[in-house]
């Protein structure tokens, strides 16, 4: 499936996150990238069991996800209408 350009995979303004070049977001990228409030991304992060996009706690007030996770969880959210879903 094609990235979402929206989506950045690289950072240009800083070094690296890691090896493959993953790009780090905070809290508050994500929240607007998905148009939501970033409330709403805490509170994923704060259910049983953690609902919302893989995240990497660095610390206790340190939260950040990886572009390349965040695509993926939008991908399983995608709904294709006319066809349908199995049961898992």
């Amino acid at each position: 499936m094609p990235q979402d350009p929206a989506i950045p995979t690289t950072n240009t303004e800083a070094a690296p996150a890691s090896p493959q070049d993953a790009r780090l977001l905070t809290t508050e990228e994500v929240a607007r990238l998905l148009r939501v409030d970033p409330s709403s991304v805490r509170r994923w992060r704060a259910e049983q069991p953690p609902q919302g996009p893989p995240f990497i706690r660095l610390s206790e007030r340190v939260v950040l996800y990886d572009a390349t996770d965040l695509q993926a969880w939008l991908d399983t959210r995608r709904t294709t209408p006319g066809t349908r879903r199995r049961a898992a």
